[in-house]
């Protein structure tokens, strides 16, 4: 009788851990749903992509903050997307979920990087872009199953920058 108690606590406090941790993403999300805009979508007839590179979607965060992860409106989970390259911006493509659109006027930078919310890898194997979205600059964390065409990307965006690539 001890034992099945002692069971019955324990699966108690993993179910009272696990909707903690619902309760505090549904009010994460909520708080974020106030400060960062709706992120754009992917225009209709944006043309024929110039890049294009399967892989998966890591996370949003703030700039220059990687550990402050975006999860208002569906965009906190990672997944396989694909990121195309078109002449007016950038489209992640989610699998499962919600795409957007980074339009090149919003883009701030672009650099390789090793780490950002949900991923801290060893090496630069994240393609991660700075955009704006309204008054708030964010990182996109892209890890592309080619890590050779990353060069690309980065002379691609960078050249719509002003000043070049970050």
């Amino acid at each position: 009788m001890e034992r099945f108690v002692l069971v019955l606590v324990v699966l108690a406090c993993f179910a009272l851990a696990v909707w903690g941790m619902r309760v505090g993403w549904r009010r994460r999300a909520r708080s974020q749903s106030v400060l960062v805009p709706p992120f754009p979508q992917v225009p209709e007839e944006p043309g024929e992509p110039l890049l294009e590179a399967p892989g998966l979607y890591v996370s949003t965060t703030t700039a220059g903050n990687w550990q402050d992860r975006i999860v208002t409106r569906g965009v906190g989970l990672r997944g396989r997307a694909v990121l195309r390259r078109y002449a007016g911006g950038v489209e992640v493509d989610r699998a499962g979920a919600p795409g957007f659109w980074i339009p090149n006027e919003a883009v701030a930078g672009i650099r390789r990087g090793s780490a950002i919310a949900g991923k801290v890898m060893g090496s630069d194997s994240l393609l991660i872009i700075t955009w704006r979205a309204g008054e708030v600059e964010l990182d996109t964390g892209f890890r592309g199953d080619d890590h050779g065409s990353y060069p690309d990307w980065i002379e691609s965006l960078g050249s719509e920058i002003k000043g070049g690539a970050q």
